[in-house]
């Protein structure tokens, strides 16, 4: 095992690779504030990428009720089962074992396989914060009744488990920019990546037995477009962009801003060590506790930020930018009425302003003789 520098968990760490890292590094930030569970991104997702044979079960984007919904079933109470309990402190390094050094003998990373039936119910858990028991006062539950919806995809990892478990090294991560794939040709479906992955978005088809999973959808990438589910999000909840590490953070990188230096996106499950680059404003709302086991011991420090924003316009007006252009943002600026969105080569991409303007008209309108209602 190689040592590698894990700055989501502020230690090094055992890995099977020596560490390397892209030239750029896709990532997306979700707002789990915005989130409505309309599951537009998981069909856009379905419709390009999944609907072939042997892919039935397959959505590389799904959306989750937590606390008691999950696709595969349970994948993640599962692995924080198997890793046990784990000691990390606020500002501190993580002192518990990451899913690659508590492996067994003979092994690279914790695992466990998904049976057919947990991939069966993609929905099991929607809207649920009873589980599935008649809601009432009456109900000892282990928490407040709350939920909230998790949109998930592949995170493609700094440190990715699948990449490490591949005995045919057919998993690699692009150097131009951090995404993950499977080569085909290599692939001959044993699964060890579908073990591997505690996120469990690998994923084994049947028909042509061999290993899939999310692409990053490469080729609106290659061409500076967001991938599918970013572009159709209803809530306009996320933003793709390129992270840096934090010691190359950039004020004006729409991703660098809200997970180093504004500090409220965070990682989910930092503590198994994957380096995931998918990132979450986590909702306020939900219970603590919970929310510190999924997201790590600095998620109240991310809320209470938050729930400052409408002090902060720099911030309001990067969110009001998220779901405002199917291109992707290098760069953003905010003056005290405007937010503007910038590409690789430095061209407006959008614009918005931080607050709608309200214009009242009289209620007749005599130029065409028709009543009209005055809206927000």
């Amino acid at each position: 095992m190689a040592k590698v520098k894990n700055w989501q968990i502020n230690r090094e760490m055992e890995y099977p690779y020596e560490e390397h890292r892209p030239k750029k590094q896709w990532a997306i930030v979700f707002d789990l504030n915005k989130c409505i569970a309309c599951q537009t991104c998981s069909i856009a997702c379905k419709t390009t990428w999944t609907s072939g044979k042997g892919q039935e079960y397959m959505f590389w984007n799904n959306v989750e009720t937590k606390p008691y919904g999950s696709y595969p079933l349970a994948y993640d109470l599962r692995v924080l089962e198997q890793l046990g309990a784990q000691e990390w402190e606020k500002q501190k390094p993580y002192q518990g074992k990451t899913i690659f050094e508590a492996a067994p003998p003979n092994e690279r990373v914790v695992h466990f396989h998904p049976k057919d039936e947990d991939w069966m119910y993609p929905n099991i858990g929607e809207d649920d914060c009873t589980k599935n028991v008649p809601a009432g006062d009456h109900l000892e539950l282990p928490h407040d009744k709350w939920f909230f919806y998790l949109p998930r995809t592949c995170a493609h990892c700094t440190y990715p488990a699948c990449l490490s478990a591949c005995p045919r090294k057919a998993i690699y991560k692009r150097e131009e920019d951090g995404i993950v794939l499977i080569d085909q040709s290599r692939c001959k479906g044993y699964g060890e990546c579908v073990r591997a992955c505690p996120y469990k978005k690998s994923m084994y088809n049947p028909y042509t037995r061999v290993s899939e999973k999310c692409v990053g959808c490469y080729p609106a990438v290659e061409q500076g477009k967001q991938p599918m589910c970013v572009q159709n999000c209803i809530g306009k909840i996320r933003v793709m962009g390129f992270i840096n590490p934090p010691w190359k953070a950039r004020e004006d990188n729409p991703i660098d801003y809200l997970v180093h230096k504004k500090q409220i996106a965070l990682p989910y499950y930092p503590q198994l060590g994957l380096e995931p680059n998918i990132y979450y404003v986590p909702p306020i709302h939900a219970d603590r506790k919970y929310l510190r086991q999924m997201f790590g011991p600095h998620v109240d420090d991310a809320i209470e930020r938050y729930k400052k924003l409408k002090e902060d316009t720099k911030t309001q007006g990067l969110l009001v930018l998220m779901g405002g252009t199917d291109k992707i943002m290098h760069s953003f600026k905010v003056n005290d009425r405007t937010a503007f969105g910038y590409d690789e080569k430095g061209e407006e991409v959008v614009s918005s302003p931080l607050v709608e303007p309200l214009i009242e008209r009289p209620a007749f309108d005599t130029k065409v003789g028709a009543i009209r209602n005055n809206t927000p």
